[in-house]
This record gives C-alpha cells, sequence and structure tokens, in this order.
C-alpha cells in the first residue's frame, strides 16, 4: 500500500466505508481516519513486545477439551425431534412443496 508511511487519511476512510457499503457523512471522515491511526498505533506497539520463549495458548487457563469419539450418529432422539413437528411420515418431517 503506497499509504503505509502516512497513515490512514480521509480518502483512505471513504474508500473502507465505500466497500464496506456504510456511508460516513463528510465531517466524520477525518475523525475516523484518527481513530484508525489511533488503532494501528497500538497494534504496531505489540509487535515490539519481547515474546521469545512464550508458547501460543488457547485460553488463559491450562486446561483439556473433553474430546468425544467421531462417531456418525443419527442422534438418537428421532421421536422427541418428530413429537414437535406439525406433520411427520414415515420417520420424516412433511412440509409444503416449495417448487412445483
Amino acid at each position: 500500500m503506497s499509504n503505509e508511511n502516512k497513515g490512514v487519511d480521509a480518502e483512505i476512510v471513504r474508500k473502507i466505508a465505500r466497500l464496506s457499503r456504510l456511508h460516513v457523512d463528510e465531517d466524520r471522515l477525518a475523525p475516523l481516519a484518527d481513530e484508525l491511526n489511533g488503532i494501528l498505533s497500538w497494534i504496531e506497539m505489540l509487535g515490539e513486545v519481547d515474546v521469545k520463549g512464550v508458547e501460543p495458548m488457547t485460553s488463559a487457563v491450562a486446561i483439556d477439551a473433553p474430546l468425544r469419539a467421531d462417531v456418525v450418529t443419527d442422534g438418537g432422539v428421532r421421536d422427541k425431534v418428530l413429537a414437535n413437528a406439525p406433520k411427520t411420515e414415515a420417520g420424516y418431517f412433511v412440509v409444503p412443496r416449495s417448487v412445483e
């Protein structure tokens, strides 16, 4: 991006808003550019943190996620699920035809 050195300006915010299909009033473009530049500054500061020897983590607490067996089943509750349906036939939901 050619604007990396000068940060985000009102024109970049206008382009981002257009691509996001958002309406942003002209008088809000400059303040939004300032906010985005502030956010990008904080992100750049994170790059300065020394993380050598720090293990990646998915949680702040060391826990093991319980895993279930990867087995294909029908759920075993067909009759309970079908009990809520307005109309069933041969173990299936009956719905109005949508394509003639």
